[in-house]
């Protein structure tokens, strides 16, 4: 395999962040960077790796507070890509001060995304997918050769985001779900913002708050 995934369970909300890694070219990204960014740079330094982008399913403070961190020890070329429905969130610091944090948010982010990008990591290609619902411009990252999406905090192992907090559209999430996630073939693997990894079959089968 060439495309190396490493997951960091990190802060106060136990938030997955993963380092993902074209093996060939030594290139990675980090998706959602949640936290204690100089962790995430470690795993790179000691695998001859270079981060070239940060990619943010959403911009929930406990999936962007790594980001300044990863920034300062290696800004070099560095992409910073983002759903432009998330930037008043991403301004507001993610929202952590209505749970009494507040975080370096570290650089705008100067890749807008779209619903049907293409975002790279090395020879990877992997398509953008707006879905909102948890947040306004909540994006999920699909990369069709390797059979893996990750979704953020759009649907869990046996969950869903929840859209209690500012932005957030029960309607929207259920819309979304359906049309982003059990749309893909049920053998992708979900990776997602918090919680074990599943799958699309699995959840469209036995997810309780949605079901294929």
């Amino acid at each position: 395999m060439s495309l190396e995934i490493q997951t960091f369970i990190l802060g106060p909300a136990q938030t997955n962040a993963y380092l993902v890694a074209d093996t060939q070219t030594n290139q990675a990204v980090v998706v959602d960077p949640a936290w204690d960014g100089g962790i995430i740079v470690k795993e790179t330094v000691a695998r001859s790796w270079k981060i070239t982008g940060l990619w943010y399913t959403h911009a929930h403070f406990d999936h962007i507070g790594g980001a300044a961190e990863i920034v300062r020890l290696q800004a070099e070329d560095l992409m910073i890509a983002m759903h432009p429905g998330d930037l008043t969130l991403w301004r507001a610091g993610g929202g952590g001060k209505l749970f009494g944090l507040e975080i370096d948010p570290g650089p705008e982010p100067d890749r807008l995304l779209s619903h049907g990008d293409q975002l790279e990591v090395g020879r990877y290609g992997f398509e953008v997918r707006h879905a909102p619902g948890h947040t306004p411009g909540l994006c999920v990252f699909y990369c069709q050769e390797e059979n893996l999406c990750f979704s953020g905090d759009l649907i869990f192992y046996r969950g869903v985001g929840r859209t209690d907090l500012p932005g957030g559209d029960w309607g929207e999430l259920e819309k979304s779900i359906r049309r982003q996630i059990y749309t893909l073939p049920p053998e992708t693997r979900l990776l997602s913002g918090h919680g074990p990894e599943t799958s699309v079959g699995e959840e469209t089968v036995s997810n309780p708050f949605i079901r294929g």
